[in-house]
């Protein structure tokens, strides 16, 4: 069954373009992996099959039949409401009974009004046949380690966040019980060790149905028997794992590496050529002329390629990268910092450790200064680039 077919897929943000008349398929049971350098366009590729982008140019065909499941880097939450809440969000009445008997369960209670409000709820859930969905969101929770479904989502650290909206997706896909296309945009970020493997498991279900990103080269090796590539704005697919892709890539590119020295040898007689042609033009000439700044494009297409990169190099950074200075921070009753004192030096290499949920997120993004310190300053060098 097909799930998805695009074709001549074009996107620009300003004038400079992320892909360009790119094609693929997605065929139910397809597990794939979408890889390209920081900034290719992958995010926003996965934003438009999940109709949060539109193309450009191009057509975009989606069976009717098939529900688009996204998980995304920064999923949105209703910042006040509890994870139960926010986890819970379809209006359906399977998923109603299933939040009222977990309400209950959570909080439990002693008294006769409790035990009678929670005899209710599990009528309701027998009526309702509830069960067996009702065990499989409380095997998604507890191997994410999610407990205190009334913990408000704002009181939550960028790890439980995401793991909360982990949770949220993969319950929204058993909730659907038809054909669903599940994309996701690094799952694995802040899951230990455990709870990677369990997610290999899960997703290596053969009814799902998978698109993702990932840096994880062994979830990415057990999870998806397919490739795609974005470079230089083209999409390119493999077949196989990882080792396929990177012969096959090898492969590529030194036909590529071939093609552009026979443009660049081809434009410099073509250039001479130019150079000695009279200004008046036969239509014979004129086809030349158009061939030229072809053969022209594609010979400085690497040279280009490289300039950004050695611009990229260039940057220098000063002596002092970021000096933080008696930096408190706190969500609720939880301490992330407290009166933290450091100075980041170029050339450091510093590891930062900790458990779920104690504030790894927090902490890179108040350095990058995505999130301000309840107090304490935070100074960043003015030729430091994150």
């Amino acid at each position: 069954m097909h799930y998805v077919s695009a074709e001549g897929l074009s996107k620009s943000y300003g004038i400079a373009p992320l892909f360009a008349s790119i094609t693929f398929h997605i065929g139910e049971g397809d597990k794939i992996a979408l890889i390209a350098r920081n900034g290719s366009g992958k995010s926003t590729l996965l934003k438009i099959l999940a109709g949060k982008e539109t193309v450009d140019d191009g057509k975009l065909w989606i069976n009717k039949d098939v529900t688009i499941a996204l998980f995304e880097q920064e999923p949105d939450f209703i910042e006040t409401s509890s994870i139960l809440d926010n986890i819970f969000h379809h209006a359906h009445p399977v998923i109603n009974a299933i939040k009222a008997y977990e309400l209950l369960i959570d909080e439990p209670g002693d008294t006769p009004a409790y035990y009678q409000q929670l005899n209710d709820a599990t009528i309701k859930m027998d009526e309702l046949g509830a069960w067996d969905f009702d065990a499989q969101v409380k095997q998604i929770l507890g191997k994410l380690n999610i407990h205190h479904l009334q913990q408000q989502v704002q009181t939550l650290s960028g790890g439980q966040r995401k793991r909360v909206a982990l949770a949220r997706t993969l319950i929204d896909i058993g909730f659907e019980h038809k054909h669903v296309l599940l994309i996701m945009d690094e799952p694995t970020n802040h899951l230990d060790l455990e709870m990677v493997e369990w997610l290999e498991h899960y997703l290596n279900k053969e009814n799902i149905t998978l698109l993702l990103v990932t840096h994880d080269r062994y979830f990415l090796e057990t999870v998806c028997d397919e490739i795609w590539e974005l470079d230089n704005g083209k999409l390119y697919s493999y077949k196989g794992d990882y080792e396929n892709y990177l012969e096959k890539k090898a492969a590529r590119m030194e036909s590529d590496v071939a093609s552009i020295d026979k443009a660049k040898n081809l434009y410099r007689k073509e250039l001479e050529w130019m150079r000695k042609q009279p200004k008046a033009r036969t239509t014979k000439s004129k086809a030349r002329q158009d061939k030229f700044y072809e053969t022209e494009a594609k010979a400085k297409l690497k040279i280009e390629d490289q300039q950004l990169q050695l611009n990229m190099k260039m940057n220098r950074l000063g002596g002092k990268v970021v000096e933080m200075k008696k930096v408190y921070k706190q969500f609720g009753d939880k301490v992330i910092l407290k009166g933290f004192d450091y100075t980041f030096k170029k050339g450091e290499r510093v590891g930062v450790i900790g458990k779920n949920g104690a504030g790894k997120s927090t902490f890179i993004e108040m350095i990058q200064g995505l999130q301000e310190p309840d107090s304490g300053k935070i100074n960043i060098g003015d030729t430091v680039i994150f």
